[in-house]
């Protein structure tokens, strides 16, 4: 990676927080007034170990049991080049805010060092930078001269950003008087058109609606198309994978995963469930099954076989599941149901092959899998129950394994997918490509 094109470098960046010491320093500094004359130096050595943190072992923060210690971000290290657009993700309380205010010059590390090229835009929280009694048309000026911008500049942006942020009714109302919503529409639209080489986007877009959020994400993609760097913090998942061609994933303030963004999404997916991509049973006692059938695997793969937690949209994905035969008196039927990340059922799939339809299944060991076409699935997460009941001579239900595994399904947006040139929101549970015919008669 040649230093001429890195945009943004991190080098052992940690953050730390002393619980406690807003009010003990507080205590320190009134005793100081009334004491500085009698104790100058005791509360200098007070006041400056709230602050500093020399007794602390960088290197490996695990070692410092000091419970009033909060480690927000440790010894985090990545680069950046020019015109990447990188999410990033964690659960709350990763430390991702506290990186991007890192980023964004807001507040120091404890320890490491930041480096970046170019002129950074941030929109943390809604209505950053923004003076309550002044009026949107004067907070856009002053956020641009904030900015670094020029009046000539801010000028020839006026419009696009008044229209995007689409607040022209009440322009010169004071921002007081403003929604949540209108402040973060005009942050926003602020941030994203006064031309910054680096764009750092906090999880505020929450506060729109859906369409803007959409045309939020929209503007992002714009920017990084421009060879501008986007920094982008969200936990909407298929935003993420729609924008970010890569992520980082944080936990409990540490760099824990760096890569594709179908990758590292689908990794943080499946760190909060108890479900993977495959799952095995090697205990036949402890494995679910009945007297007539037992479950040994099952396992999500894709078109080469290989296993996966992340599918193409575009691309077929096979549900696997390995089961093992004990009595061969019984015709049976594997099947599987597939639902999304919001508990809905999109579909249930049984084993109807000629082979083995309406026929007893001799003793044994069968692996059966069902194959879903590409450009039939919608994005997003996905869970798969993995299920067995006997036909004849009488119907029992051998195993039924809720969410047995999980994956998922990323649309990469290059416009061969179902959505075609769509960037919004597609909804619906399936996303099938259909054929179209249209007739034309010219008028």
């Amino acid at each position: 990676m040649s230093a001429n094109n890195i945009a943004i470098r991190a080098e052992g960046v940690s953050k730390v927080y002393r619980l406690g010491a807003k009010e003990e320093a507080e205590d320190a500094l009134l005793k100081s007034v009334l004491n500085g004359l009698r104790s100058p130096f005791t509360n200098y050595r007070k006041y400056r170990s709230l602050y500093t943190f020399d007794d602390l072992d960088f290197d490996n923060p695990d070692a410092n049991t000091d419970p009033n210690i909060l480690w927000a971000l440790r010894n985090v290290s990545f680069e950046v080049t020019e015109g990447e657009v990188v999410g990033i993700i964690g659960r709350n309380g990763a430390g991702k805010s506290t990186l991007l205010k890192i980023l964004s010059k807001i507040t120091p590390p404890a320890r490491g060092r930041i480096e970046i090229r170019g002129r950074t835009s941030s929109l943390l929280e809604v209505g950053t930078g923004f003076h309550n009694e002044l009026t949107g048309r004067e907070n856009v000026y002053l956020n641009g001269t904030i900015l670094g911008m020029r009046k000539k500049e801010v000028d020839r942006k006026f419009d696009e950003i008044v229209e995007f942020s689409g607040v022209e009714k009440f322009l010169d109302t004071p921002v007081k008087r403003y929604s949540s919503g209108m402040r973060v529409r005009l942050a926003f639209a602020v941030a994203a058109h006064l031309e910054p080489e680096i764009l750092i986007i906090d999880e505020v877009l929450a506060v729109g609606d859906a369409a803007f959020q959409e045309k939020c994400l929209n503007k992002m993609q714009d920017v990084g198309s421009h060879g501008r760097t986007v920094f982008f913090v969200s936990h909407n998942m298929p935003a993420v994978s729609r924008l970010c061609s890569r992520v980082i994933m944080l936990s409990q303030g540490e760099l824990v995963a760096d890569g594709p963004s179908d990758r590292i999404v689908a990794q943080y997916l499946h760190e909060g469930t108890n479900t993977a991509a495959e799952r095995h049973w090697p205990d036949a006692a402890k494995a679910p099954g009945g007297e007539v059938a037992r479950l040994n695997s099952v396992r999500i793969k894709d078109e080469n076989g290989v296993t996966t937690a992340a599918i193409d949209i575009r691309k077929p994905v096979g549900f696997e599941m390995t089961f093992e035969v004990l009595d061969d008196h019984y015709t049976l039927m594997p099947h599987f149901n597939l639902l999304n990340d919001e508990g809905v059922c999109c579909f249930s799939t049984f084993d109807l092959s000629p082979e083995w339809r309406r026929k007893r299944r001799p003793k044994g060991r069968y692996t059966a899998t069902a194959w879903v076409p590409g450009n039939f699935l919608s994005e997003g997460g996905f869970f798969v129950n993995a299920a067995m009941i006997t036909m004849e001579p009488q119907t029992i239900r051998q195993f039924y394994e809720r969410e047995a595994v999980s994956f998922q399904v990323i649309d990469s947006m290059e416009g061969d997918s179902a959505r075609g040139d769509w960037a919004r929101e597609v909804t619906g549970v399936v996303r099938p490509l259909l054929d179209w015919d249209t007739e034309f008669q010219k008028a």
